[in-house]
């Protein structure tokens, strides 16, 4: 740990003790009757990515601390987003509303969370938790809700960060997901003899875009060849105009920014840093001008170089989990505790020829959703309900015992947490993407997935339908909308839609009003169609 780090500890407790002064208490006794709350999130983590989920990575990269969750507590298979883009996710989480109800949409012209409205942080603040955030937010303004924060500006650095909390903006040496998993643990150190409740939401800069690895995991996989997608080179025949975007490995992954071949040095980092980078990159980096790969070669030259980079991200991810839940253990926290890994939406390792996320696709809509609970939850659960991020304010609510708000439009994940799905379980899960024209020029769209068919709905300036047999079609590859055979399906799914835009108060009234704001936008800064939202 840097002296800055034990330093900031330091003013971090003196700060907390000030602050505990005033703050809502309960008896030590209501506090073992109300579990402690540990909500990790990553950014940008593909469920492909933990080995809990199998697949091709599983034995390549594993996750190990991750999977101590599944293993002890549920993995959940079928957990989805209704907006998979960071910022909308993440004010849909919070505040267990749809983005066209809590008003973040899409990062499009800056938008900011109004922390005005509830959140289920407000709720468990008032139900007597103490409660704190550290590291990405990425919703603008200044949190509320919060006994604590210490979190990143926008995305933050991977290395080196700046952190804002209560008493201003900082600077602190090292890389960002150390520092945050000690700042967590601080955090908890500094709470586990109080007599009140906590919770906590250790939330991760990585693995987003650009990918930049740590220093414990620098070259990890440079010996490590990863087997391609089948769909890395899809020709998207059956669905060409929505699939016409910029988010391709091939034409948008940059190779100096994204993938680190440049000879130019790295702003921001310490010497012993840049020496520590350049002695892993530069050879590669050299090999690569030497060969100088183009056509599907230099694709696949950038699929390799990405899922290296991305993987050991997540390498520093998994580290992260696993001190923390030994911290809990070593402290005897863990027999109280609930704690949630997910990520704020999917991701694409190359599967369509992506990467990003955005799309209503399975790699993008699916997110990772595992939870540990001892004594309640049944050690080694999977659960395929069809769930949501929707879900998340709610069940946090429901756990603390106190009372969802009735402005909320998800369902608690307590029953199911405990084995018991209800009988009205949604049966559809309803999807809304606004984030166009933008990067990557992802068509707006919306939609509904069942457990066997998805059925979507690109706008805007197209207007084109979707449908996909996801039994017979998993990759979703084969367009099958107005395909007679699939009529009467095709017929019901639009019934369904329909129905469940009403329950969310989701309607084209709507659409046309957030594309006149965005108009708007544009109309005052053009530059706005053109900046780049990572």
């Amino acid at each position: 740990m840097t002296i800055k780090l034990i330093s900031q500890r330091i003013l971090t407790l003196a700060f907390l003790a000030f602050i505990g002064f005033g703050c809502a208490t309960s008896t030590k006794e209501e506090s073992k009757e109300r579990p402690n709350i540990v909500f990790i999130m990553s950014d940008d983590h593909a469920f492909q990515a933990i080995s809990a989920y199998g697949g091709p990575l599983a034995e390549l990269a594993p996750t190990p601390n991750i999977d101590r969750l599944a293993e002890g507590g549920m993995r959940f298979n079928q957990c989805m987003v209704t907006n998979s883009i960071c910022g909308p996710s993440r004010a849909t989480i919070l505040s267990g509303k749809y983005s066209h109800l809590n008003g973040f949409i899409d990062n499009t012209g800056g938008s900011h969370f109004d922390f005005s409205q509830n959140s289920y942080a407000k709720v468990l603040q008032k139900a007597g938790y103490k409660t704190a955030v550290i590291g990405k937010m990425h919703l603008g303004g200044t949190p509320t809700g919060f006994d604590y924060f210490d979190i990143l500006p926008g995305q933050g650095r991977y290395y080196n960060p700046t952190f804002i909390n209560q008493e201003g903006e900082y600077k602190m040496e090292g890389y960002t997901t150390e520092i945050i998993t000690d700042k967590t643990i601080n955090w908890l150190e500094s709470e586990k003899e109080s007599e009140q409740p906590f919770m906590v939401m250790m939330w991760h800069k990585a693995p987003h875009r650009a990918w930049e690895p740590g220093p414990n995991e620098l070259g990890m996989y440079e010996n490590t060849t990863f087997p391609e997608p089948e769909t890395l080179f899809d020709d998207y025949d059956t669905r060409d105009a929505a699939a016409k975007n910029n988010m391709s490995i091939a034409n948008t992954m940059f190779i100096d920014r994204d993938l680190k071949m440049t000879d130019q040095p790295r702003a921001g980092y310490t010497e012993d840093q840049l020496e520590q980078w350049n002695a892993v990159y530069q050879p590669i980096y050299e090999k690569f001008r030497e060969e100088n790969p183009t056509g599907k070669d230099l694709v696949s030259f950038k699929y390799q170089r990405y899922m290296r980079d991305y993987l050991a991200c997540i390498a520093a991810v998994d580290k992260s989990v696993g001190e923390l839940l030994d911290y809990l253990k070593e402290s005897g926290l863990d027999k109280n505790t609930i704690v949630i890994y997910s990520s704020d939406q999917g991701f694409y390792l190359g599967e369509h020829g992506w990467f990003d996320k955005r799309w209503m696709y399975k790699e993008s809509l699916n997110t990772p959703l595992l939870v540990s609970w001892p004594g309640v939850i049944e050690a080694g659960s999977v659960n395929n309900d069809l769930v949501s991020n929707l879900d998340f304010a709610e069940t946090l609510i429901d756990v603390a015992g106190a009372e969802i708000l009735e402005e909320m439009q998800g369902e608690s994940l307590l029953p199911i947490l405990k084995g018991e799905t209800p009988a009205d379980w949604r049966d559809a899960h309803y999807y809304h993407y606004y984030e166009h024209p933008s990067e990557h020029a992802v068509m707006r769209h919306y939609g509904i997935t069942t457990d066997k068919y998805k059925l979507i709905h690109f706008y805007y300036d197209i207007d084109d339908w979707e449908l996909y047999d996801l039994e017979k079609d998993p990759m979703e590859i084969h367009n099958v909308y107005d395909d007679p055979a699939y009529a009467d399906v095709q017929a019901q799914l639009h019934v369904q839609l329909e129905e469940l835009r009403k329950k969310y108060g989701d309607n084209d009234e709507l659409n046309q009003k957030f594309i006149d704001e965005y108009q708007e936008k544009v109309k005052a800064n053009p530059r706005i169609e053109y900046w780049k939202y990572w």
